[in-house]
């Protein structure tokens, strides 16, 4: 093979090579209500007692800010809380599933 189709080839094989790191790389944010955006949609907080993960998002930080409302206690971050904190967080937020899934049984069945 002459020395010119060599760098040819040898380029196409690097292209190809290199398309999927292309395919994998994220956009960046482009300002900081995005990046916000981004972190909040790539957070997932993990739940040892059911070992499960949640993923943190609005309706998340809803129902955090609502169990903190119910003990009394002012807005604080979930990162902030304490291990013990956290587990009764899932504990209740588990509960409060459940108990939504009932009512939402209940409401299909009467309205049959």
């Amino acid at each position: 093979m002459r020395r010119g189709n060599r760098w040819i080839v040898s380029m196409f094989i690097s292209a190809g090579l290199m398309a999927p790191l292309g395919a994998l790389a994220m956009p960046k944010p482009q300002d900081d209500r995005e990046r916000h955006e981004q972190e909040e949609h790539q957070r997932r907080m993990y739940d040892p007692e059911n070992r499960d993960y949640h993923n943190w998002d609005d309706r998340e930080g809803r129902m955090c800010r609502q169990w903190l409302e119910r003990r009394n206690q002012g807005y604080v971050d979930y990162n902030q809380l304490s291990e013990r904190e956290q587990r009764e967080y899932w504990r209740w937020r588990h509960k409060e599933e459940k108990r939504d899934r009932h009512e939402e049984h209940e409401e299909h069945e009467h309205e049959h």
